[in-house]
């Protein structure tokens, strides 16, 4: 189990240290090596699996440990790794030349990454396959595309519905997702064309998918993922090769009712054994954040503590979500910022969130709440008739 990772002189990084939690949150500005980071951690717990890949669809490598990186990020972007590039995980140092171990046919993954750019894999109502994409598109999702592909042709079980699937989510989760995003709609897969794409059906209408709303085309590959990992076991994904999951920006084109909803999934992630690691750019998320922490340290019962975030979310403490927040104060959550101070990007552990610190980067929650603090000040002077 790899339970931390350090970077020196990659891409944009100048230096990251992260230490994995139950919950890891990373925020940031765009550009500043969080997609990075993660990808990089992917490939040292994934590379066997990443090099049979590569096997697979005949790729060369030729003994060139850049084929991999340029494969793996993207064309050109080999050169992240310099000559002071030095990655550890606390215990083993990783070298560049180390990227070429023997790919196993027999590999599985470890983590399953859901990346930011998830619109991209159901970009015409159907998921794409591996090979679709050209070199310059990352592993990540091309590997995130081929398995909702897979799911979608194979895991339904014959069912022409995608949404609302009844042993899939739970109950309180597929009525919020009904309420916010699809609005007593259904999805379901329309074959008319020759091959499987999804459509939302509602009452009378069948509306194609690029007829959506940005939200709900957003969200579909972030649903059919949670498929992947929760509910029963399938033969099509075996969710129980999994230890950890990536989830970039879950907050994109969502009202923040449905982020909720999807918090509430994340934490059956974590419920589940899964260690989830978040980046966000979400006051949202970080207001979860702080307030999960605020509660798991005080002075409340354990009970108490339970029915507070069973309120915070609206949930009653014997529905089925009620229950399963059971116990989710023995979980923790660190939270990183990645600063850019000039000379590069730097890490900062700003996991208490603290509002009255005299940090910066702590109490602005890497910049998320500074211009939510300074409208608020502007009102109160307004309000109270202070004039410059």
């Amino acid at each position: 189990m790899l339970n931390e990772l350090n970077i020196r002189h990659f891409g944009p990084i100048k230096e990251a240290h992260l230490k994995f939690g139950d919950i890891t949150v990373l925020i940031g500005a765009q550009a500043s090596g969080k997609s990075l980071c993660l990808q990089l951690l992917k490939l040292l717990l994934d590379k066997r699996y990443v090099a049979a890949t590569m096997d697979k669809y005949n790729y060369v490598i030729a003994k060139n440990p850049d084929n991999i990186l340029n494969f793996y990020f993207g064309d050109g972007l080999a050169k992240m790794w310099t000559e002071d590039t030095v990655i550890s995980d606390g215990v083993n140092t990783y070298k560049k030349n180390g990227l070429l171990g023997k790919g196993n046919p027999n590999a599985q993954e470890q983590l399953f990454y859901i990346p930011a750019q998830r619109i991209i894999s159901i970009s015409d109502g159907r998921p794409k396959n591996f090979m679709e994409y050209d070199s310059s598109t990352p592993f990540v999702l091309r590997q995130f595309s081929e398995t909702l592909r897979m799911f979608f042709q194979y895991g339904l079980n014959g069912s022409k519905v995608v949404f609302p699937i009844g042993y899939r989510l739970k109950s309180g989760v597929k009525t919020s997702l009904q309420k916010n995003i699809f609005h007593d709609g259904r999805v379901t897969i329309d074959n008319r064309s020759g091959q499987k794409k999804m459509q939302l059906s509602v009452g009378e209408m069948d509306i194609p998918f690029m007829a959506w709303s940005a939200g709900q085309k957003e969200f579909m590959p972030l649903l059919m993922a949670f498929y992947c990992l929760s509910g029963p076991p399938q033969n099509v994904i075996d969710r129980s090769q999994y230890r950890y999951v990536v989830l970039e920006e879950p907050e994109m084109g969502l009202h923040p009712r449905a982020i909720q909803s999807v918090l509430l999934q994340t934490l059956e992630l974590v419920q589940n054994g899964y260690k989830v690691i978040l980046s966000t750019h979400s006051q949202v998320l970080l207001e979860f954040v702080w307030a999960f922490n605020t509660i798991k340290d005080s002075d409340a019962t354990v009970a108490q503590k339970e029915r507070l975030l069973q309120r915070m979310f609206g949930v009653e403490r014997f529905e089925s979500i009620g229950n399963m927040l059971e116990g989710i104060f023995d979980k923790s959550i660190n939270t990183y910022y990645f600063a850019n101070k000039g000379d590069g990007v730097t890490s900062v552990d700003i996991s208490t969130l603290d509002v009255t610190s005299d940090d910066t980067d702590v109490s602005e929650w890497g910049g998320l709440s500074q211009f939510s603090g300074k409208t608020s000040n502007i009102v109160s002077q307004v309000i109270n008739g202070e004039y410059e």
